[in-house]
């Protein structure tokens, strides 16, 4: 089974954080990759910007209008992600589960959309 596994986090932590802390953030991120690696197969990752580096595209019908800055206001914003495929949700939940414990994950499963080929 294919998922993402999106990183939500409260901005400023980061910047924040000593040395220590965030060597504590790569182990994390290092054992989850290894836990992938052990038992899937990890597909793409990244770091995303800052929402207030986003850009904004609104649709009303009629017209487009595009805007830096996030969506909604937030208090935790999307900050990574990971494509995996894994065997099953368990596998799933259990690779999660190595992440920094100050993150807020969302697993979802990829699905296919009937009549669409990606490219």
């Amino acid at each position: 089974m294919r998922y993402v596994v999106l990183i939500a986090y409260e901005p400023g932590h980061w910047d924040g954080a000593d040395e220590a802390v965030r060597q504590e953030y790569f182990d994390a991120h290092h054992a989850f990759e290894e836990y992938v690696e052990q038992h899937g197969e990890r597909l793409s990752s990244g770091a995303l910007s800052d929402a207030d580096l986003a850009t904004t595209i609104r649709r009303d019908g009629t017209s487009d209008v595009v805007t830096d800055g996030p969506f909604v206001e937030l208090t935790e914003q999307i900050g990574g992600y990971y494509d995996v495929e894994l065997p099953d949700l368990d596998a799933a939940i259990a690779a999660a589960k190595l992440l920094p414990r100050a993150y807020t994950l969302e697993i979802r499963s990829v699905v296919g959309v009937e009549g669409y080929e990606s490219r």
